[in-house]
């Protein structure tokens, strides 16, 4: 990692990581440990990790269903959490 800060936003509200920190590692950094609901409305975030469950889905610039621990955070990112009724 660069240590070059980046700048996300996260259902509206802005959120500093570090380049090269996935998306999830940015969230959680910000105190952040879930991002998503399911159907009975149960949190949930990081579960795995590495990319092999679906836990951490949410929207970046407005594609829906990216894995966070897989994306790498870039300056500018929006992100939304989402539910699973998003799925349409």
């Amino acid at each position: 990692m660069s240590g070059r800060p980046v700048r996300i936003t996260v259902d509206g509200e802005p959120v500093a990581g570090i380049a090269g920190q996935s998306v999830a590692g940015v969230l959680l950094a910000a105190g952040r440990n879930s991002w998503r609901t399911t159907r009975s409305g149960a949190p949930r975030g990081v579960f795995c990790g590495i990319g092999v469950c679906f836990d951490c889905l949410l929207t970046v610039n407005d594609v829906p269903d990216v894995r966070a621990c897989l994306r790498q955070a870039a300056d500018g990112d929006e992100i939304r959490t989402q539910t699973r009724e998003e799925r349409v």
